[in-house]
């Protein structure tokens, strides 16, 4: 199907536990201010939510979409000076389109290792190990994690402790953030070798986090994260699930092709990938996919292929049944592919895409019905409609009658021609949403009927 999706820049921020009112007023409106001045923007719009900020630019079509990214990436520069500290980060959605999403699959354990891996760990892996290898597939844009519970430590205080080791909600938040981090401290020369410092404060499990000093009593004991809390595996909070079927809750992802690139050799780079990730994932852990576009990608192309095959026969059929002669059938029917292959050509020539509604939109009917007066007019004549002529014809009085039969029918079929294109003109002039759909169509049709022409007045004769 052809892509309607205007040529638009998505800019998304995140800031949890914001109301609506506060997202539209912290966040929403700074970003809209600061890209007000891009040229070529035609429209901006936001979509200000709890806890998320969508604001969407719209340029012309004729803008490179690089461009208009780099124009927005400066303008956040700007709006995330205006945004308040802590609020939440702009950042731009990948380059992609509404049709980007071309394969999407599950994560899933293998019978019998159900209780092995539950929702959280098929999470994990499927954003650790299948989405890390996938992204650097040619062609995908952004691998989407839908479903699962996404892991987190958790940090559980306990009021009362906290009064009794008199300790504060925000000291143990800083001791947390400041404590989780590795630091260098130059080197020491000693030659002919050089000492390197560093120290490693990174936690790697709940137990390094709960052994993070919180503060130091006036005795100089310590007080750790373990003693005013509990650090323990969780998961972050849900606003929703991904479910298929009758099979309950589930975990998958959804591959988003980059904007322009080839729905066809996308998918055959991501199976190719996919394969070796298929490799790489803990056993009883397989990833199955459920939707594939270059499924739909050969259903168009069998489609089209069954219609050029079948609008060949039916105009053989029709054209040997009245005209009696199966060489002038042939000859018509050989226009229908060399007028596609023109289409074609001209079709990649000037950038127009090939989908059901551009390929589907092409009449075979259309197509011969120069050749079908020209072929007509030439056996008409041929066979002593007017010519004058009896008995057997040389080669050259064949070709004499030819030139003669297809001159004085050429001004009719080329009418035939020029009335059907004037029917399609209107659709070039359509713009938005509705030229996106309809203007390949016409131009695919007015490129095959102008193959169809062009091959009536040469080829057929």
């Amino acid at each position: 199907v052809p892509d309607i999706t205007t040529n638009q820049v998505v800019v998304y921020t995140v800031a949890p536990s914001l109301a609506a009112g506060d997202i539209e007023r912290l966040v929403s409106f700074p970003i809209e201010q600061s890209v007000a001045t891009i040229p070529g923007r035609e429209e901006v719009r936001s979509f200000s939510r709890f806890g998320l900020s969508v604001v969407t630019i719209v340029f012309d079509d004729k803008v490179d979409i690089y461009w208009a990214r780099q124009q927005v990436s400066e303008r956040l520069r700007e709006a995330e000076s205006q945004i308040p500290a802590g609020t939440g980060r702009p950042e731009m959605a990948p380059v992609t389109t509404g049709l980007g999403e071309v394969y999407q699959y599950l994560v899933r354990a293998e019978p019998g290792y159900e209780k092995q891996y539950d929702a959280r760990e098929l999470r994990t892996i499927q954003d650790w190990i299948v989405r890390r290898q996938l992204l650097g597939t040619p062609g995908v844009a952004d691998v989407s994690s839908f479903g699962g519970l996404l892991k987190q430590y958790e940090v559980a205080l306990d009021p009362q402790r906290l009064r009794a080791a008199g300790v504060t909600v925000d000291q143990v938040y800083q001791a947390v953030a400041q404590g989780n981090q590795n630091a260098g401290g130059a080197y020491i020369d000693r030659n002919p070798t050089a000492y390197f410092i560093r120290t490693e404060g990174l936690a790697q499990t709940p137990a390094d986090i709960g052994n993070i000093v919180v503060k130091t009593t006036t005795t100089g004991l310590p007080v750790l994260v373990r003693d005013v809390a509990t650090v323990q595996l969780g998961s972050a909070v849900r606003y929703g699930a991904m479910t298929r079927n009758q099979e309950g809750e589930v975990t998958g992802g959804i591959v988003l092709m980059l904007k322009g690139a080839n729905a066809n050799e996308v998918i055959q780079a991501v199976k190719q990938r996919m394969a070796t990730i298929q490799k790489t994932l803990p056993k009883g852990v397989t990833v199955d996919v459920y939707l594939d576009r270059s499924a739909l990608v050969g259903r168009a192309i069998h489609t089209v292929q069954k219609n050029l095959l079948e609008g060949a026969l039916i105009v053989v059929f029709v054209l040997v049944l009245f005209l009696g002669n199966w060489r002038a059938g042939l000859v018509v029917a050989s226009v229908i592919p060399l007028a596609m292959l023109f289409a074609i050509s001209l079709m990649r020539l000037f950038g127009v895409s090939g989908n059901l509604m551009s390929l589907g939109a092409i009449d075979f009917g259309l197509i011969v019905d120069g050749a079908v007066i020209i072929v007509e007019a030439i056996v008409h004549r041929l066979h002593g409609g007017g010519a004058g002529l009896t008995g057997r014809l040389s080669s050259e009085q064949m070709d004499e009658e030819t030139y003669q039969a297809a001159s004085k029918i050429r001004s009719s079929a080329a009418f035939g021609e020029i009335i059907i294109l004037i029917v399609y003109l209107p659709l070039l002039a359509l713009s938005g949403i509705e030229g996106r759909m309809f203007r390949p169509m016409a131009q695919t049709v007015a490129f095959a009927i102008l193959g169809a022409f062009v091959l009536s007045l040469t080829y057929v004769p």
